[in-house]
C-alpha cells in the first residue's frame, strides 16, 4: 500500500521516540504485529527544539523492517531549515516526511522538495500557529500535521485548546488530505481529535512506555476504530 494511501485511512502511529533505543528493532516490530503500519520518527536537531534525537542512520536501520511488513515511515522533522537535509532522508527510506512552517522561509519550496523526491509531503502546525500559514500550500500537500503539545518532548499532556483547532482545520483542508494530530495522545484524547477530523494520531509514551507496547497500540486503535 502506498504511503498517500495508508495516510488516508485511520491509523495510529507509534513514535520511535518513547521506544527503548536497546530493543528498538524489538520494540518496532512489536507494534507492526499488532497492526501499526505507519511507524514515526521524531528528528529534533537542538535548535527549533532544544533536544537532540536521532537522524538518518535510525530511519535507514529501520526501513527495512518496516517495508517488509507493508508499512512505511513517517518522518517529522523538527530542525531549522528542513529543505536542507529532505534528501538524506528519502535515501534512507522515508516514505513521509513532515516540516514545520515556523522552521524555514521558504514552506513551499520545501514541500516541493519533498514532493520532487517521492516522498508524501507533510507540513506541521505548532500549538500557537495560526492555520492560515497553510492557505497557499494545502494543494501542494499531503498531509497536516497540527501539534497537540508543543514540540521536543515526549509525555506531555496533551493541550485543552487542540480539538477546536483541529476542527478549523479539518475544515478547511479537502478530504483527500490526511490530519495528523501528535501530543498526548491516548485512548482517551485520540478519540476527542477523531471526533473533529483528525485520521492519523501519533502516540509514543503512551504506547513504549508502557509494558507491552502492542497492546497499548491496540488500545488506541480500537478507541479510534484504526484500521
Amino acid at each position: 500500500m502506498s504511503a498517500r494511501a495508508l495516510l488516508n485511512g485511520v491509523r495510529v502511529a507509534p513514535s520511535i521516540l518513547s521506544a527503548d533505543f536497546a530493543r528498538l528493532g524489538q520494540q518496532v516490530g512489536e507494534v507492526l504485529v499488532a497492526g501499526a503500519r505507519i511507524i514515526h520518527v521524531d528528528v529534533m536537531d537542538g535548535h527549533f527544539v532544544p533536544p537532540i534525537t536521532m537522524g538518518p542512520i535510525v530511519v535507514g536501520a529501520l526501513a527495512d523492517q518496516v517495508h517488509a511488513a507493508g508499512g512505511m515511515l513517517d518522518v517529522h522533522l523538527m530542525i531549522e531549515r528542513p529543505e536542507r537535509h529532505v534528501s538524506e532522508f528519502v535515501k534512507a527510506g522515508a516514505d513521509s516526511i513532515s516540516f514545520h512552517s515556523e522552521a524555514t522561509p521558504h514552506i513551499a519550496y520545501a514541500a516541493s522538495l519533498i514532493a520532487q523526491s517521492g516522498a508524501g509531503v507533510g507540513v506541521a502546525i505548532n500549538p500557537a500557529t495560526a492555520i492560515g500559514v497553510l492557505e497557499d500550500v494545502l494543494g501542494e500537500i499531503d498531509m497536516v500535521l497540527c501539534m497537540t503539545v508543543n514540540p521536543g518532548w515526549g509525555g506531555q499532556q496533551f493541550i485543552a485548546r487542540s480539538p477546536e483547532k483541529i476542527g478549523r482545520l479539518r475544515r478547511r483542508m479537502s478530504a483527500d488530505i490526511a490530519l495528523q494530530v501528535d501530543g498526548g495522545i491516548d485512548p482517551h484524547t485520540a478519540p476527542v481529535c477523531a471526533d473533529v477530523g483528525a485520521n492519523v494520531f501519533v502516540a509514543g509514551s503512551a504506547i513504549f512506555s508502557s509494558g507491552e507496547p502492542g497492546d497499548a497500540y491496540r488500545a488506541i486503535a480500537h478507541s479510534v476504530n484504526a484500521e
